[in-house]
């Protein structure tokens, strides 16, 4: 039976201010759910379904939400899961009593006889977690498979040996878990990219400027040292340093966002960063952000001294491109060269302005860092 997938929707509200963007019996009876028309199209379009096949889909699922959720409570300890099929509607509930099957074809499911069941697979899981540090390299991961019974452990392929001599070091029941060979490569999908949106504090956005080994530099008025930061697609850190006024400085360590050498060039691609050889005034300049996306003009001059509300910032490099709020902290490059992050300017991408950068290399500086 193929098991139905699940969709999660993540959205987003941003204020801005500067150039920062604030950021039973019951189970037939059961009411069907109200799902929103995006929703329902991303269905049609990722399941291959038409439009009343994704409204069925709906429905049936809502039903066999309350069904297991009626049988775990009537069975109790006997309830050993349940798997729906999206291709007939129906939900199969395995039981870890025969006892218990009555029950459950009458309440209008298939029932299964296992014999270990969801409770005891996940206690195996939960041993196997106690001692993942222990696992081989090769060892990918591991999950409850209720349809099939047993707990798979993914390897890379090759690596079989080292899940087994895991799986004995842990001390779990070998007999309920299955190792399998598996060309998957699991890395987290945050991958800390020049010019994407990151979140302070939950409340306001500004954009990645460039990524070093440990985290990724940005606009120091974007945060202040002890912020905490969110990507949009996963991954989270810190500020651990900040410097505005004065300069406008800022480094953010990162956990779970992988430091990559690419800037977004918000036309489907990235472009690739190689260094940090400082371009000459009146060179072309590319600037990526999180608002307007990719803009291009001209490095006008340097050592440009602003006054912002908040203080005076020096030695910042003047640009005839355009920003908007949100943009903040975004990349400059020239070439496949790391210029700067966005620190301020006037205007906006719809009747053109001027725009100001730190300089990245006083960054990389001031706390040692390396561009990855």
């Amino acid at each position: 039976m193929r098991k139905s997938p699940h969709f999660m929707a993540l959205g987003g509200i941003a204020l801005s201010a500067g150039l920062i963007a604030a950021a039973t019996t019951g189970a037939a009876a059961e009411p069907a759910p109200t799902v929103a028309p995006e929703q329902l199209q991303a269905m049609q379009r990722d399941l291959g379904l038409t439009a009343s096949e994704a409204e069925q889909l709906v429905k049936d699922e809502g039903r066999a939400r309350s069904l297991e959720n009626e049988l775990r409570d009537d069975l109790g300890a006997k309830f050993g899961g349940a798997v729906f099929d999206s291709d007939t509607g129906e939900l199969t509930v395995s039981v870890t009593d025969s006892d218990a099957v009555e029950t459950v074809e009458d309440a209008g499911a298939e029932a299964e006889v296992v014999t270990y069941g969801q409770d005891t697979l996940d206690e195996i899981v939960g041993d196997l977690n106690s001692s993942a540090k222990e696992a081989g390299s090769g060892v990918t991961g591991w999950y409850s498979d209720v349809e099939a019974d047993t707990v798979v452990m993914t390897v890379e392929k090759g690596a079989a040996a080292a899940g087994k001599e895991f799986l004995a070091d842990a001390g779990v029941d070998k007999g309920a878990v299955k190792v399998k060979q598996s060309a998957e490569n699991p890395k987290t999908y945050a991958d800390i990219v020049g010019g994407n949106a990151f979140y302070i504090n939950g409340t306001s956005r500004c954009s990645i400027g460039f990524a070093v080994t440990t985290g990724f530099v940005t606009a120091g008025h974007c945060g202040s040292p002890g912020d905490s930061v969110s990507g949009a697609g996963g991954g989270s850190g810190s500020f651990s340093g900040s410097v505005f006024p004065g300069r406008d400085m800022g480094y953010v360590t990162t956990s779970g966002w992988n430091p990559t050498s690419q800037v977004n060039n918000y036309s489907g691609g990235t472009v690739s960063v190689n260094g940090s050889s400082r371009a000459p005034v009146g060179s072309s300049i590319c600037r990526s952000g999180s608002t307007t996306g990719w803009h291009c003009g001209t490095i006008q001059a340097r050592n440009q001294t602003v006054r912002y509300p908040q203080g005076v910032v020096y030695g910042l490099t003047r640009t005839n491109v355009c920003a908007e709020p949100g943009d903040s902290g975004g990349s400059w490059v020239s070439g496949d060269q790391a210029q700067g992050v966005t620190s301020g300017g006037s205007g906006n991408c719809s009747s053109g302005g001027t725009t100001y950068y730190q300089e990245v290399n006083p960054i990389l500086d001031r706390w040692g860092l390396t561009l990855a």
